[in-house]
């Protein structure tokens, strides 16, 4: 069961921290939280970002400015599409553990449907489900609450994990294309057809 909760707050980003400006909505899962971005997130994150393991499948590891400015662009999604990437907690330790989200990428080559489901775990949380519980609140969320028509997912063709999860999440397979310079498959769920399989 799906819990979704909105508070409001004050947008900012600077090395002490962030917050918002505007509502933002929380996701609770069994075992989650999806949360607005904190102050205290920043140093977690940048630590994730800095580990090879996590980064692999990603274009590359990042300092720790690099992942604060990621961050402020997180924030300023929220801002501007009322949606956007989420921390996520897991409940039981309180532990920052990732983050989650749905992100619109305009320059998606692949028709007029832009907005992905995208996530990445630290370490220590992998192998548990929580990326496909996570993922399917947020596909959820964004078909039930934003009214989407489609949410698409891409990752590089050799991530077999990551494409384990968008199938649990109710993705399938759609094909291959060329962006930002890298060989991608994508996966994709289409609003009309969600949750006729219990999903």
């Amino acid at each position: 069961m799906r819990v979704f909760r909105q508070f409001h707050g004050e947008v900012r980003l600077s090395p002490k921290g962030c917050c918002y400006d505007g509502p933002v909505t929380e996701l609770r899962t069994a075992r989650l939280l999806l949360r607005p971005w904190r102050a205290e997130d920043l140093d977690p994150y940048a630590r994730m970002c800095a580990d090879p393991g996590v980064m692999r499948y990603m274009s590359k590891t990042m300092t720790g400015e690099e992942s604060s400015r990621q961050v402020a662009g997180f924030i300023s999604h929220w801002e501007q599409r009322g949606f956007g990437l989420w921390t996520v907690e897991e409940k039981a330790s309180g532990a920052f553990i990732g983050r989650i989200g749905l992100m619109v990428h305009d320059d998606w080559p692949e028709g007029k449907h832009k907005t992905e489901k995208g996530w990445m775990l630290d370490r220590p949380y992998w192998g548990r489900g929580l990326a496909t519980e996570g993922a399917l609140a947020s596909v959820g969320y964004g078909f039930e609450e934003l009214g989407l028509e489609r949410i698409i997912s891409i990752t590089l063709p050799e991530n077999a994990a990551s494409r384990r999860v968008m199938g649990k999440a109710g993705l399938t397979y759609r094909g291959r294309t060329r962006w930002r310079d890298h060989d991608v498959v994508w996966y994709a769920a289409d609003r009309r057809e969600w949750g006729a399989d219990g999903s």
